[in-house]
């Protein structure tokens, strides 16, 4: 049974080939270009298979009205059901009620865990996250309130500081940048991708969520995004260089389009990206019959128990 990494990237899209508004076609992203046989990650480059690394448009808007947004399609994405038409509405940023119901129901982290396996995230949370979500000045995103749900434990500052998780950024830089936060071993974006890909060995569905990219979106700073993405690319190279041959996948994807569009300033409508490093046959039975958000859900599944 091959084991799963997903990199779940916030907010961003599969957008035009303008790098005067599209970061993703300005950066210098040779681990990304590599994958692709030098292609951009953008609209044009989708559908492709390649021997590294299969590439598709995925739909985000689920057809409903207005722009996507972040609980609802990252609801979606655990669920496997179209939360949006489920409640109504594209909705975030944070999960409301019926949201929240949908992924106490089920959700991914849940599904792997009753079928026996193991399931971690990645992100370490400093101290402060936690007094703000029992004093309930912030609520849950719906990926940790998922996380939560199925009972696993979010990663501290401890787990930081052991290895077994990374910050926001995956090098520790922001996290060591803020005052009072706890101390953090700060990584080359390398080395930090190379980590990320030895913890992914500890568990069946490891799972890191990387809002900075979404933030980023919201700024609409082309030099500031590009300098993001870049850094992300090289974090992409550590990994890949630590992963050599094994049998398992990796998953990029988003819960809308923002970071490809700057000029838009704001949520778009944009495909997002399914980015699938691995053996060819398995990134196949992933790619089958994913259309839109809520093909992930069976596709992790039926990645981890059914090749």
């Amino acid at each position: 049974m091959p084991r799963l990494l997903f990199l779940f990237l916030d907010g961003v899209g599969l957008g035009r080939p303008d790098p005067q508004s599209n970061p993703l076609a300005a950066a210098h992203l040779p681990a990304i270009e590599g994958l692709l046989d030098g292609r951009s990650l953008v609209a044009e480059a989708a559908p492709f298979e390649g021997e590294l690394a299969t590439l598709l448009a995925v739909d985000a808007c689920l057809g409903v009205p207005g722009d996507p947004q972040s609980a609802s399609g990252q609801a979606t994405l655990l669920t496997g059901r179209n939360i949006p038409r489920l409640i109504g509405e594209h909705y975030g940023p944070k999960p409301n009620e019926a949201i929240s119901s949908a992924l106490r129901e089920n959700n991914l982290f849940m599904e792997v865990i009753r079928r026996g396996s193991r399931a971690q995230l990645l992100n370490a949370y400093p101290p402060r996250y936690f007094e703000s979500i029992l004093s309930r000045r912030r609520l849950y995103s719906s990926i940790p309130l998922a996380a939560a749900l199925a009972g696993l434990p979010l990663m501290t500052a401890d787990d930081l500081q052991a290895g077994r998780a990374l910050s926001a950024d995956f090098t520790g830089i922001g996290w060591a940048a803020q005052p009072g936060f706890p101390p953090a071993p700060v990584y080359g974006p390398e080395q930090a991708g190379r980590r990320l890909a030895l913890q992914s060995e500890q568990a069946d569905l490891s799972w890191f969520d990387y809002w900075p990219s979404d933030y980023a979106g919201h700024r609409a700073s082309l030099e500031q995004a590009i300098a993001l993405l870049e850094t992300f690319d090289r974090v992409l190279a550590g990994l890949l260089d630590a992963w050599q041959d094994r049998p398992d996948l990796v998953v990029l994807t988003s819960d809308h389009g923002n970071l490809e569009d700057l000029v838009h300033r704001g949520h778009t409508l944009s495909p997002v990206p399914a980015l699938l490093i691995g053996p060819l046959p398995v990134r196949r039975a992933f790619a089958r019959g994913l259309t839109d958000l809520t093909g992930f859900h069976d596709a992790v599944l039926r990645t981890l128990f059914e090749t």
